[in-house]
């Protein structure tokens, strides 16, 4: 299911993505479930699985400059083909929702490539908000 997302990633930024072996992102997601703020959601349609969510809980104490704050992070949404317009990308995003309303959480963050055309609409239907923007300068 990675390769859903992340491909989109090699493609458009080989200088910053690889293409990890199925051992390598066996660990990865391995070491992910170790975690206690870690959730995954997997979606399936006909017993096959066609989609799944990765996020994160994230709690930051009150600085000089900062209230407390406690968000959700998606960290990743993929979606197989065959899932692609039956909804399983909401649904998975309404898990992440739930789970970070269930642990407390206020916000919902997720970042997003400009070159993810696809998936900017889709969070944008989904109701996000642009919040800052993050740019980057080769030297």
């Amino acid at each position: 299911m990675n390769h859903y997302v992340h491909g989109i990633h090699v493609e458009n930024r080989p200088d910053l993505y690889t293409t990890p072996s199925l051992e390598d992102l066996t660990e990865m997601f391995g070491n992910l479930l170790d975690q206690e703020t870690a959730r995954i959601f997997i979606a399936e349609l006909d017993d096959e699985c066609v989609g799944y969510a990765g996020a994160t809980l994230h709690q930051s104490a009150p600085t000089v400059l900062t209230h407390a704050d406690s968000l959700i992070g998606l960290d990743q949404l993929a979606v197989a083909p065959l899932g692609r317009r039956h909804g399983v990308a909401a649904a998975l995003l309404e898990a992440v929702r739930d789970a970070g309303r269930e642990a407390g959480c206020r916000r919902l963050l997720t970042e997003v490539w400009d070159f993810n055309e696809e998936a900017l609409s889709f969070y944008e239907a989904a109701g996000f908000l642009p919040m800052k923007h993050r740019l980057e300068q080769s030297l």
